[in-house]
């Protein structure tokens, strides 16, 4: 019997992908429905209603003709079915295939809308279409999937990244979906600053925008205001630096310590991060606004003056160190882990103190975690919107005045665009400082090899200051916290202390009628809308980010910097920016999803997925290439040794990834509040209609609620991604040895 070799095998994508632009044309709905998630239609007129039509049927009336082309690289792709990947034939039919399909669904996508063409020389050119076409659906998304991976197996084939099919589709991939979602909504928004009143283009325009003297003085030197653009750098360094601090000494604590208490801790320091961040700055001014329990108490004490010294610089950074030092946490905590105790045992074995073998050995395998959590926590307080709205007072900073310019009686898009292209500035900035920090040394700790080495405690003299200041600052947030659950048992917060549950009724109310349960409470849609979207966009954003960081740490490409740019873009540029950004962007086909649970989903993944990419990157640096490959020369592919070998030890970055984006998505407040709508209300949006209405109790008692939520939210995704096990003694069975 003949044996077939690798060679005359059809790779599994292909026949997949082949099948799969197929179905899509004949059998799905070519044009997006009113709702994504639900198939009503197909008992709705599928397939001879056109709102719900295929494109193979579309055609078959004699409809949509420009849709017809897609057939011809449909049939083109059939000719690589049976060859050899050694063939030219077989690399050729697919690029073509790809190539010429994707490129013709997206040119007739933008060139066709829903009032016909929509450029004046189609017009011109072909005179008027007499038809339109809407946002595409089901059918034209997998189309051009399908088309996509056909055109990265053809290059693969070809030989680019020696042939590995993974790799190349997983780059191809991530570059489409951050183009689409990243670079074309932020550049649509961007050009808005050199529009003029009459819709011209002008460099004298933006000039005068980008030199403002609100933007860029130096006021604050001579008793007046600085601009927003010193506010905002100086503010976004402090936070970055307190918050790394904070980060590294509760990891300290819980892996380096025998400090019994470690999971109380690990919740406690994720708490901030759970909590929508205007209820953080409404505990704040309970506890030292003007009228404030301990500004008053210290006033009487002393006999001085109360004062609004919360409000400005003071405030946001309490603030902003509360709500994204969970972050670095996060972030480092798996660095911290990851670092090998047999090379600290080996540093104590040549003598070293443990203050030597943390400063000299400890510490510089730490620095990959540290350079990402000061990155992440920078560009959070560039991009955080809600504390300086509720704290901000007279220290305007860059989010804000982008809101405002946007959605103020100004409506001035070009102001918002410069402003936020100084932003962007800073934090790339931020991000190259970081990666010339980081320079080109290597932090592999993790290898093949076996370590059952114990980490060591941390010197006594670190280990005071550490504990602390972890212990203070975790008081101080159980003090926070208390006085959120407080508010929402009150009457009316800050004047009537009468306790009542008044509120948690009124929002969840449940009843049981002769229909089965009723959910009656004002806030139950909302809230089942908020689980879905996030439930939907948490483990998404966190497939992209941790490939995404797979591909920056594993493999060599061209135009690697780039990639790693645009994934970050979308993280330095504030909510209130990609909100609006996503409303210009997709309120027209060829993504028509405003309006849609989609649009929330979208903005999510993208908004979140900087940090999977960093927390992933940040512990794949401390894995030795030679795991991959061991895996490859064994006979894994790259896609197998990614699954089997890579993702079982990220499980930290995994569990980073997934909270983040689960509980962002829960709490995000500045692109939500542009892209909610009727049907899909998210849980802050609604919280921030009752602050505007004076009905605080029921803001609270939300938010309270969705604290407990997230918290368990947290826990079972604990369970469920488990912990690394890279087989080291514990503590305990170190001492029971000696």
């Amino acid at each position: 019997m003949r044996s077939v070799s690798t060679e005359d095998k059809n790779h599994p994508a292909l026949i997949f992908w082949i099948a799969a632009g197929w179905f899509a044309f004949v059998v799905l709905p070519w044009y997006g429905i009113e709702d994504f998630w639900t198939f009503e239609w197909l008992v709705d007129g599928y397939p001879f209603d056109e709102d719900y039509a295929p494109a193979a049927f579309l055609l078959f009336q004699g409809e949509k003709l420009w849709l017809a082309p897609l057939v011809l690289p449909l049939l083109i792709a059939l000719a690589a079915i049976g060859r050899k990947k050694s063939e030219p034939a077989y690399a050729r039919s697919l690029i073509l295939a790809g190539a010429f399909g994707f490129g013709w669904l997206i040119a007739q996508g933008f060139g066709i809308g829903i009032r016909g063409f929509n450029f004046a020389w189609l017009n011109a050119l072909f005179g008027e279409l007499g038809d339109r076409q809407y946002g595409m659906g089901y059918g034209a998304l997998l189309v051009a999937s399908a088309f996509l991976f056909l055109f990265t197996q053809g290059i693969a084939a070809r030989g680019v990244i020696n042939g590995d099919v993974f790799v190349v589709s997983a780059i191809g991939g991530v570059i489409t979906i951050v183009t689409a979602f990243v670079f074309f909504p932020i550049a649509k928004m961007l050009f808005a600053a050199f529009i003029t009143e009459d819709g011209a283009y002008s460099l004298y325009v933006f000039a005068a925008k980008f030199f403002d003297d609100r933007l860029w003085g130096l006021g604050c030197f001579a008793g007046a205001r600085c601009g927003v653009a010193w506010n905002s750098l100086f503010l976004a360094i402090v936070v970055g630096a307190i918050t790394t601090a904070l980060g590294l000494a509760f990891a300290l604590v819980v892996t380096r310590s025998g400090f019994r208490y470690k999971r109380f801790l690990r919740a406690l320091t994720v708490l901030p991060i759970i909590t929508p961040p205007f209820v953080i700055g409404l505990a704040l001014i309970l506890l030292f606004g003007l009228s404030g329990s301990v500004t008053v108490f210290f006033a009487d004490l002393f006999g001085v003056q109360p004062t609004r010294w919360l409000y400005g610089l003071p405030g946001l950074v309490i603030a902003q160190t509360l709500a994204f030092t969970p972050i670095a946490f996060l972030v480092l905590i798996g660095v911290v882990e990851g670092v090998s105790p047999s090379m600290e045992e080996a540093a104590q074995t040549l003598r070293a103190s443990r203050w030597q073998v943390f400063r000299t050995v400890s510490l510089p395998l730490m620095r990959p975690g540290l350079a990402n959590a000061f990155l992440l926590g920078f560009i959070e307080s560039m991009a955080d919107f809600g504390n300086p709205l509720v704290l901000g007072g007279n220290f305007d900073v860059l989010s804000t005045e982008i809101f405002f310019a946007i959605v103020g009686a100004q409506y001035d898009q070009g102001r918002a665009a410069v402003l936020a292209m100084v932003l962007l500035f800073f934090t790339l900035s931020a991000f190259y400082a970081q990666r010339a920090w980081l320079g080109r040394k290597s932090y592999t700790t993790v290898t093949g090899k076996g370590d059952a080495g114990v980490h060591p405690l941390m010197p006594s003299g670190l280990a005071i200051p550490v504990f602390a200041v972890a212990l203070t600052w975790g008081v101080f947030t159980l003090i926070v916290y208390a006085m959120i659950i407080y508010g929402s048992f009150v009457q009316l917060w800050g004047v009537d202390n009468t306790l009542t549950v008044k509120h948690y009724v009124d929002a969840f109310a449940i009843r049981t009628t002769e229909h089965g349960i009723q959910w009656a409470g004002v806030a139950w849609d909302s809230f089942w809308a908020t689980i879905k979207i996030a439930t939907i966009a948490a483990p998404l954003t966190a497939i992209v980010g941790l490939v995404t960081a797979y591909l920056l740490t594993r493999q060599s490409f061209a135009g690697k910097d780039a990639f790693e740019f645009g994934t970050m873009l979308s993280f330095a540029i504030p909510g209130t920016v990609i909100g609006v950004s996503y409303i210009l962007a997709f309120n027209v086909p060829p993504i028509e999803i405003t309006g849609t649970g989609i649009i929330l989903v979208v903005s999510f993944i993208f908004r979140n997925m900087p940090v999977g990419v960093r927390a992933g990157i940040a512990s794949m640096s401390q894995l030795d290439k030679s795991l991959d490959e061991s895996s490859l020369t064994l006979g894994a592919n790259s896609w197998q040794t990614f699954r089997r070998v890579i993702l079982p030890l990220l499980r930290p970055a995994i569990l980073a990834a997934l909270v983040y984006s689960f509980v962002r998505a829960m709490t995000a407040i500045s692109a939500v509040i542009f892209l909610v709508s009727a049907q899909y209300n998210m849980a802050t949006a609604y919280i921030i209609g009752r602050v505007e209405n004076n009905e605080y109790g029921i803001a609270v008692a939300y938010s309270t609620t969705l604290i407990f939520v997230m918290l368990a939210a947290v826990g079972l995704l604990q369970l469920l991604v488990g912990r690394v096990q890279i087989g080291r003694r514990t503590q305990l069975a170190s001492e029971r040895m000696k």
